[in-house]
């Protein structure tokens, strides 16, 4: 870690003064965790015995104690399941308010032995789960157990109610079928309370725990699918017994006014089915526009879910899906926005370049990403794009490399050579007819702390475009180095896999000389690169590329920078939002059971359902919304204010001067410098087994960070050589992360 220290502002006693503001920041940060860790492990523990007959115990005494309330049991059920995590979300926005902005990285002390963090461990590599760490390891576990334990208690209970009913032996299977089939469904309800937490990308629940949307989607992922096996399940009990007693047709289309609503379940369970089977990997690998279109259904499925089974038992799940309407009210207002095209470039070997303008308030890290829609393509379709660009590279943009893999990029590329095109013949196109760019943008989301910047010894992997993320991280550890600030990497590898030498132009994204001149003696940084296909270097694989391609700068209309309306950007906005919206959604229930609902003797389940649902809705459009009115009012002010007496200036992206000869030998010695750094290696790939074992020789006991970003196939073996192999055991609290939102469509 860099010696610079910040200056005393006085004298010894503001020293003090803050040295004891820290200690109170660090304490209140200290019972904030442990307090939210207890609600969490308390609601867990609640979860896991519910259908046992200690759960069912537990609810009927919880239901007594606050049957005279004014929610009644909707309301006790509301509060006993997802309460919790409600109270947890609100804390957690209170402990990054507390946080702050900056991250202190300070040198770890060395362990004589090995240890492991439980987040980033590799323990599973292969399988159908992919890479899988010990603390997902470890969830999975309780959730397999969970189910198991869900199975078997409600067995129990059914053989429990055909003596207590004393069912007729003929009607025994029945009766049985239908039981089962209700169990299967409160089962599948059960997973439900966690099925919509991992998808809120900005979430503060994930920020808590700094992990990214991009890497939580996969728990959704897991629990959908299981989740879905218990809903169908459920159907297919229900349908085999209506089929025994001949009543199938007039059952599936019953509607039922005080009860649960059989039709409204049908079409819930179809459009479940529909985006199950369309979210298989196959089918969302070859077709990933069905899957796209065919999971916005997931509406269908929540509204005729809570007119199903009515307030009652939407109230259960109901906690999880209000924090994702609240991100998804959030991610709708900031995409309504057109961004600026600062400019558009297309690089060698299918890599289109993109400068996004943004406001100087926005903050992000190296390792974000965003979602990109470009309206000229497709007014639907967004996609997910690393940052290739530091923080520290400019307050008024964000960068973008995208590699042409599919149709949607295709057409982008092919929007750019018509750009290019017409401003070559800017004079005989019409302003209605001249090509245009229209961006949206929703994000930036990522990690809540940059962890490249917490790790002495860095090993970055990538495969192909992987690449692009690394640029970011170089270029920001390379500023930090030269300015000054807190940066503790001081070697940093890079092992890059590329099939053809063509790909090698991509290194032209970087300038690492003119980022921090004499960057060996700050950073010790080695670049190794396999050509795969390429049994020896061509002629031009030892020239840097530094040639200029087509460029162009998109005509505006009414473009702006991006919005800083994101769940991952001003924590006290963000956590206003939360807490306006969760008392505002309080409120509006009040006033429904006060004026409506035990006024007029309400007691039809699925309009109750519907009511419900609406007042979540309406909660977060109002009360949510004056929030965002104000936030979004705040943003504009700010960015005004900071870029007051800033003209913009030309970014190095744009278009270059043609250098002088004086000029061209300095860029000669400089890149002499960095290709003295850079090793080639044709017709083989990465033996990471050697690799890891001659830097464990070197090394030893020392702290190791291990960022993959690749296909699944170089993820996996990666992980299974970290978790294997010597560099686990020499390494004091290895990281290993892997980035999967860098495939473009």
């Amino acid at each position: 870690m860099d010696e610079h220290k910040t200056p005393l502002l006085s004298n010894d006693q503001s020293s003090s003064s803050s040295s004891s503001s820290s200690v109170v920041t660090s304490s209140l940060k200290w019972v904030l965790k442990v307090v939210m860790s207890v609600i969490f492990v308390t609601w867990v523990v609640f979860l896991l015995v519910y259908p046992g007959t200690l759960g069912d115990q537990l609810v009927a005494k919880w239901r007594a104690l606050s049957s005279q309330s004014l929610y009644g049991l909707t309301g006790s059920l509301f509060l006993i399941f997802n309460g919790p995590i409600l109270v947890i979300s609100v804390l957690a926005s209170l402990y990054l308010i507390i946080s702050g902005e900056e991250k202190v990285f300070t040198k770890k002390k060395i362990s004589k032995f090995p240890r492991f963090r439980l987040w980033t461990f590799p323990v599973l590599v292969d399988g159908p789960f992919g890479v899988v760490s010990a603390a997902e390891f470890l969830g999975i576990l309780v959730f397999f157990v969970f189910f198991l334990w869900a199975i078997y208690a409600y067995a129990l209970r059914n053989l429990s109610l055909v003596e207590l009913f004393h069912v007729l032996p003929d009607e025994k299977s029945v009766f049985l079928l239908e039981v089962t089939g209700m169990r299967f469904g409160m089962i599948g309800l059960l997973g439900m309370v966690f099925l919509f937490l991992p998808i809120s990308r900005g979430s503060v629940l994930l920020r808590l725990i700094d992990i990214p949307f991009e890497h939580a989607t996969r728990y959704h992922v897991w629990l959908g699918h299981t989740i879905m096996a218990f809903f169908t399940l459920h159907g297919l009990c229900y349908v085999v017994g209506w089929t025994i007693q001949g009543q199938l047709l007039k059952s599936l289309f019953e509607w039922e006014a005080n009860g649960v609503a059989n039709l409204p379940g049908v079409i819930t369970l179809v459009a479940g089915l529909l985006m199950w089977v369309t979210s298989l990997h196959t089918v969302r690998k070859l077709y990933f526009e069905l899957f796209f279109y065919t999971h916005q259904l997931y509406i269908v499925f929540v509204v005729f879910l809570a007119l199903h089974v009515g307030e009652f038992l939407f109230s259960i799940v109901s906690g999880g899906i209000f924090l994702f309407i609240l991100d998804r009210f959030l991610r709708f207002c900031q995409s309504r926005r057109t961004v600026d095209v600062i400019s558009a470039k297309s690089l060698p070997y299918g890599t289109l370049q993109l400068v996004l303008s943004k406001p100087p308030n926005m903050r992000y890290n190296a390792l974000s990403f965003i979602f990109l829609q470009v309206r000229e393509l497709s007014g639907l379709q967004w996609h997910p794009f690393s940052v290739s660009s530091s923080p520290l590279d400019g307050d008024h943009h964000v960068m973008v490399l995208i590699k042409v893999l599919g149709g949607w990029t295709a057409k982008l590329r092919d929007q750019l050579s018509n750009l290019y095109e017409a401003e070559n013949q800017d004079q005989l196109i019409s302003p209605q007819s001249y090509p245009k760019i229209t961006t949206c943008v929703e994000g930036p989301y990522g990690h809540e702390s940059p962890y490249h910047l917490g790790y002495e010894n860095l090993i970055l992997v990538a495969g192909g475009i992987g690449i692009t993320p690394f640029f970011a991280i170089l270029s920001d550890i390379l500023h930090r180095k030269r300015d000054g600030k807190p940066c503790l990497p001081s070697k940093v590898l890079v092992f890059w896999a590329i099939k053809n030498s063509d790909e090698l132009s991509l290194l032209s994204a970087i300038d690492i000389p003119s980022i921090c001149p004499s960057f060996s003696k700050k950073l010790n940084l080695e670049i190794h690169i396999y050509v795969t296909r390429q049994s020896e270097a061509l002629l031009e694989d030892g020239m840097v590329h530094k040639v200029v391609h087509p460029s162009v700068k998109p005509k505006q209309t009414n473009g702006c920078p991006m919005s800083v309306l994101v769940g991952t950007g001003d924590n006290i906005w963000s956590g206003l939002y939360l807490v306006v919206s969760t008392i505002g959604f309080i409120a509006m229930i009040t006033l429904l059971d006060i004026f409506y609902i035990n006024k007029y003797n309400i007691t039809t389940w699925w309009s109750r359902g519907l009511l419900f649902l609406v007042c979540m809705v309406a909660s977060v459009l109002i009360f949510g919304g004056l929030v965002v009115f104000f936030w979004h009012r705040w943003g504009h002010k700010t960015s005004q204010v900071e870029a007051k007496g800033n003209k913009k200036v030309a970014l190095n992206v744009e278009e270059p001067h043609n250098p002088s000869t004086a000029e061209l030998k300095g860029l000669e010695i400089e890149e002499e410098d960095v290709q003295s750094y850079t090793t080639m290696r044709y017709g083989t790939r990465p033996d990471f087994r050697e690799i890891f074992e001659s830097l464990n020789g070197k090394w030893g006991s020392v702290d190791v960070g291990v960022i993959v970003c690749g296909p699944a196939a170089l993820q996996a073996t990666v992980a299974k050589e970290i978790r294997s192999h010597s560099i686990c055991r020499s390494a004091n609290h290895p990281l290993f992360h892997f980035n999967s939102h860098s495939f473009d469509l």
